[in-house]
Formats: structure tokens, sequence, C-alpha cells
């Protein structure tokens, strides 16, 4: 199991950004959805699958642009991206969408498509690391919804039947079975990301050396 409590710390003015405009993000989720976890997971894994897929479109024209390898990434981006599609089919049978939360998804795909179609163009990095702070918040919200159910504050049920055959849960699951491992998936997409944009760190601080390298044989 992944830790639940693990979180990045900011190490430069990139990663502020993306904390910031997450716990932005954040805020406006509570204030309209206060404790409706299963609205709130309908809307938001709308907007959670979108960019493991933009993020894979983008990488696999790169890849046929430059006809370079992708070391795996697009396929990871783009099982995450489906991974989050299904997290969506298994609520949208917990919480039925409203008329208004439907406008809602449609207006924020919208917006956040391009918005982070244009991040990742301009700093992969940064966009990989949004989205390691948005699973943060995910496993958080995730684990609040857990423990209302547990408390009896939320009614529990039995697990959907798309959410059964997903995750390969036994027949007697319920909710609570179901939102512990959609928690976990969130907690994996989490660690992928920040494992993505610290991967490009690492390549951006060997193709720095190797620049002042031959910039010093150059002039020697």
């Amino acid at each position: 199991m992944s830790n639940l409590k693990k979180h990045y710390r900011p190490k430069n003015f990139s990663d502020r950004v993306a904390l910031a405009f997450t716990k932005f993000l954040r805020l406006l989720a509570d204030a309209f959805f206060r404790k409706k976890y299963g609205h709130r997971a309908v809307v938001l894994e709308t907007v959670a699958a979108v960019p493991g897929m933009v993020a894979g479109m983008l990488l696999h024209l790169k890849s046929l642009r430059k006809m370079e390898d992708d070391k795996g990434w697009i396929k990871i981006l783009l099982d995450e991206a489906a991974n989050e599609r299904m997290h969506l089919m298994t609520f949208i049978e917990i919480a039925k969408p409203t008329l208004l939360e439907r406008i809602i998804i449609m207006i924020a795909q919208l917006i956040f498509i391009i918005m982070y179609m244009f991040i990742f163009i301009i700093s992969q990095r940064t966009a990989h690391r949004i989205v390691g702070y948005f699973e943060e918040e995910a496993v958080i919200s995730y684990t609040e919804y857990l423990k209302e159910l547990e408390n009896g504050q939320i009614q529990d049920q039995p697990a959907p039947e798309i959410a059964i055959n997903y995750w390969n849960l036994p027949l007697h699951s319920t909710l609570k079975d179901v939102v512990r491992v959609i928690r976990d998936d969130e907690a994996g997409h989490r660690d992928v990301n920040h494992n993505f944009a610290l991967i490009l760190d690492e390549r951006k601080a060997k193709k720095v050396k190797k620049e002042n390298k031959d910039y010093k044989f150059l002039n020697q």
C-alpha cells in the first residue's frame, strides 16, 4: 500500500506555482461541493482524466516528430487517463450528476484541456508536478470520504458492478472497498507524476553539465 500521507515539498518557484494552483482549485471544490463526496468525485474525475490523455498525445507527437523512443511514458500516461475514466464510470453509478454538474463538467473540461496543454508545452516538468499535487489532494479527499463511510455519517452501499469487474473485487464488496482501491490508484498516480518531474530535473541537470563541459573544452 502506498504512503497515503506522502507530500512532495516544493523546492523551487515552479513547484510553488504548481502547489498554489492546486490549492486554489481545492478551495473552489470545497466551497462548491462541501461534503457531497460522490458528486465531487463525478465532476473532478472528468478533469482528472484529462492530463494523462493530453500528455500522452503530446509525447506521442513528440516521439514521432523527433523519431525517438518515449521510454514507456506514453503508455503509462494513457493508462492513467483510462484509470481515471473508470473512476468516473464508477461514481456515476453512485452519485447521479445533476444538470448543473453536467454543465460545470463541460465547461471545466474544455478550460482545463486548453490550460493543461499550454502548461505541458511550456513546461512538461511543471505539468507533471501539478498532477502530482492534484493526486495528493485526491488522496486526502478520498480518505475523508472513507472516514465518513466508516463512521456511518454517509450510508454505505453495495459496490457497483462495474467497479467489482474492473478491480476484481469480491462480490460482497461495498462502497468503502471501492473508495479504498480508488484512493490507492490516486496515490499511485501521485508518485508517478512526481517521479516524472524528478526525472526531467535529472535530465536537465545532465544536459547543463554536458553543455558546461563542452564549453570548457572549446575554450581551453
